[in-house]
């Protein structure tokens, strides 16, 4: 293995999950498609480096060098950065200035890069800063509350907070459903009947799109490293 993690919950209503994790060798591995953006926080070589990385639209593949720490904070859907549109950000990783030390530039402010126990608070911090912001209508919406909100506002709000379409993170979603049905050994007919696919060539597609994999590989039993 060349890449060790781990990842927890968040208590702070802007953040989704929290995870660290350290390369111990260059390696690469397929990588979903994210409808999330993160902030990253990489230390190597005695550097420290910050990134926020927007919603991949499609998997693709994730490549590391050895000796690096990296902490990713993953925000939850709805929540987005006022002075950086969303939709300029799909597919983007930015690589944020560095202010000396183990601290960044973001929206005119040196920030310290946060950790693993504190990264909770930073994102507090950047919310009563207005750096940070939560859209209920987009939450409403994936919960289907929000049947009273017209849909062109809806299409709107999503527009801005995520730089996707709900629909777009509905098909996300039902895809990881899929996949998560697939590992756990449910047939591949199965799979698509319940997740909501038309056919499995229907199923196919979508996972090629936004895992990586087909169904059959997706199905294989997981090998002992």
């Amino acid at each position: 293995m060349t890449l060790i993690h781990e990842e927890r919950p968040s208590d702070s209503p802007y953040v989704e999950s929290i995870t660290r994790g350290w390369t111990t060798a260059d390696g690469s591995s397929i990588r979903p498609a994210e409808t999330h953006w993160h902030m990253v926080f990489v230390r190597v070589n005695g550097r420290s480096l910050a990134l926020h990385v927007g919603p991949l639209t499609s998997a693709g593949v994730a490549a590391w060098g050895a000796g690096a720490e990296i902490l990713w904070v993953k925000f939850r859907l709805g929540v987005f950065m006022p002075h950086l549109p969303a939709k300029d950000f799909l597919n983007v990783e930015t690589f944020l200035p560095e202010a000396g030390g183990q601290s960044f530039w973001l929206n005119g402010s040196a920030w310290q890069l946060p950790d693993f126990e504190n990264a909770d608070t930073f994102a507090d911090q950047l919310a009563r800063r207005d750096v940070l912001a939560a859209d209920p209508v987009v939450n409403a919406a994936l919960q289907d509350r929000a049947s009273k909100t017209p849909l062109r506002t809806i299409r709107h709000r999503f527009a801005q907070a995520t730089g996707l379409s709900q629909s777009h993170i509905r098909q996300h979603d039902r895809a990881q459903q899929a996949a998560a049905l697939l590992r756990q050994g449910v047939s591949i007919l199965d799979a698509a009947y319940h997740a909501g696919y038309y056919d499995q060539p229907h199923l196919t597609r979508s996972l090629k799109r936004f895992v990586g994999q087909t169904p059959a590989q997706l199905a294989l039993p997981t090998l002992p490293e």
